[in-house]
């Protein structure tokens, strides 16, 4: 648990936030406009900033020629920064886990590259994922040039991140919230403020560079009351089955990959091949797809395209994410849940067509669904698509399906597409929020109240015997009035040899580090950490001897919390 961050530090970690907030929505104007310029140039042969759309893409042999071209540069990339493989989340997962959320510099420069080289020659991805490890590298990296702690930092990698994701879609809670559950394990007052403050400067740079619309334009949904809920279950139900489908899906592709008798750096190469052959038979599964959301979000297409579109993207993503080149996840699940959603929606629509609901409506809860159980991100997919449609009354079936899709992953799925690539490589990722029973219980709570100590006027023999005959490895010295003067371990005696004869204060430590009972158990596994010991006297204000706090009596405190899991008898069990 963080300690109390004083309001000067708290302030400059929310001014190097806004700063990050800037530059995140630099680096997304940079990243989309140079995916579009390699987009352009690669596939339509002509120069323009702007993302095209994939409907008038012809068939023809320029895209497996630029796929595999852009996917050989990738592989190059990836020989000087590794970290660019895949979609990079885990990555910055693991940075913030193991590595104090340290990224190495050259990330912040070869992921956007990368990104943009594999996406702009067809693959199939979208930017928002390369933008957030882009921008979480940035963070990373200005935490390791000014002089902060590890907690500090990995809250900047997040401010990073989060502004990354709000300056690409200019979606500022959810990028929050996204940070919060993907990236910081961590809720407190010195994480959120900066993370607010860098969404919301980066929510603003994509007002003024993309304008302050949706960033897809949908129609007014009916969601009407009660009667639709059932539906919405049922859609959850299916939306779990098929995040599923696709996490499961990814995952055997990846480990095709990995028993290739080829050297991995041909793999995107190979990968390129595979896809670019879906995107000959079906060209606007390429690409980052906004428009393909879109079309489906307002039922422009017919349910056989639809169709053709899902399993064409999500064939191709599988093989171009699995192969190891660079590119993002959310794009494609979104695409991939809203098409599955449309679906759902037509067949509704068919059993039922007095149902009153568009499969366009459908299709924009299941891309929260698909999205949030794919990923365990469950939360921030709520919002995010809340924030997308900026429409309340989406909120209710949105939250239904949601968590309904997320118990169904949680039931058939150990690991989310952000954790699964860590637990192979034996990091386990623990994404549970719980209150920190080490701060909410105090040491007078599980302090041993008997103590076995040494007057202060004993000799160094008597402490030699003790410390022979007894228990324990140190013992406190109390004066005649019931103070604590000292403590004397089996160390002192070791480096401070004196006569047996000699008074035991002579050799004790003096400066005695103590706790109050009112204090946390926190506070006393801190003071044992800092002094390398295995025990504290636990005084009163005056200096009275009270107990002593042992590390045995720290593990009871965490044992008090496990027993809160073990179920109780209810009212009339068990009686006779």
């Amino acid at each position: 648990m963080p300690a109390q961050t004083p309001p000067k530090r708290l302030l400059l970690l929310s001014c190097l936030a806004a700063l990050l907030g800037f530059l995140g929505g630099g680096a997304a104007w940079v990243l989309l406009h140079l995916i579009g310029l390699i987009t352009n140039l690669a596939l339509f042969q002509r120069f323009a900033w702007e993302l095209p759309s994939f409907k008038t893409l012809a068939p023809s042999p320029w895209i497996p020629l630029a796929a595999m071209a852009g996917a050989f540069a990738v592989s190059c990339l990836a020989k000087w920064s590794p970290v660019i493989r895949g979609h990079g989340i885990p990555e910055a997962m693991e940075a913030v886990l193991v590595r104090q959320a340290r990224i190495a510099p050259r990330a912040a420069l070869a992921k956007p590259l990368s990104a943009a080289i594999a996406i702009g020659t067809g693959g199939p991805f979208g930017a928002e994922g390369p933008i957030i490890v882009t921008g979480g590298a940035l963070g990373s990296l200005l935490g390791q040039v000014l002089h902060v702690s590890p907690a500090e930092r990995k809250i900047l990698l997040a401010c990073g991140a989060a502004a990354g994701m709000s300056a690409t879609f200019g979606a500022p809670l959810a990028s929050v919230v996204l940070a919060i559950e993907l990236l910081l394990f961590e809720f407190s007052t010195r994480a959120f403020v900066p993370l607010v403050v860098a969404a919301s400067v980066a929510a603003g740079i994509h007002s003024a560079l993309f304008g302050s619309g949706p960033l897809f334009a949908m129609p007014d949904h009916d969601f009407a009351g009660l009667a639709s809920l059932p539906w919405f279950i049922l859609l959850g139900l299916a939306c779990g089955l098929a995040a599923v489908v696709v996490s499961k899906g990814l995952f055997a592709v990846e480990a095709g990959f990995r028993r290739l008798p080829v050297d991995e750096f041909w793999h995107p190469v190979i990968g390129a091949v595979g896809f670019s052959a879906i995107g000959l038979l079906v060209p606007r599964a390429l690409g980052v797809g906004y428009d393909v959301i879109g079309d489906v979000l307002n039922d422009r297409l017919t349910v056989g395209l639809i169709a053709v579109l899902a399993l064409a993207k999500l064939v191709a993503w599988w093989i171009a994410l699995g192969s190891g080149t660079s590119g993002g996840t959310l794009a494609p699940l979104l695409l991939i849940g809203g098409s599955f959603g449309s679906l759902f929606g037509f067949a509704v629509r068919a059993i039922h067509p007095g149902v009153g609901m568009s499969p366009g409506a459908f299709a924009l809860v299941a891309m929260a669904a698909v999205f949030g159980a794919s990923t365990r991100a469950t939360f921030t997919s709520i919002v995010f698509l809340f924030e997308l449609t900026r429409d309340y009354h989406v909120i209710l079936p949105l939250m239904l399906a949601a968590v309904v899709a997320d118990l169904v992953a949680v039931a058939l799925l150990r690991e989310s597409l952000m954790t699964e690539k860590l637990a192979r490589r034996g990091l386990k990722v623990q994404t549970q929020y719980e209150v920190d029973v080490l701060r909410t219980t105090l040491v007078r709570d599980v302090m041993s109240s008997k103590v076995e100590t040494l007057p202060a006027g004993a000799t160094v023999g008597d402490a030699r015997h003790r410390l022979a005959a007894g228990p324990h490895s140190a013992y406190p010295l109390l004066g005649a009035d019931g103070r604590c003067t000292g403590i004397v371990a089996r160390g002192d005696l070791l480096l401070r040899p004196a006569d047996d004869a000699a008074p035991v204060a002579e050799v004790a430590s003096r400066d005695v580090v103590t706790v109050r009972p009112d204090d946390p158990v926190l506070a006393a596994l801190r003071r044992m950490l800092e002094e390398g010991v295995e025990h504290v006297p636990v005084t009163a204000p005056d200096g009275r001897l009270l107990g002593i706090c042992t590390r045995t009596d720290v593990l009871r405190a965490r044992g008090r919390q496990l027993e809160m899991e073990v179920p109780q008898r209810g009212w009339g069990l068990g009686r006779a």
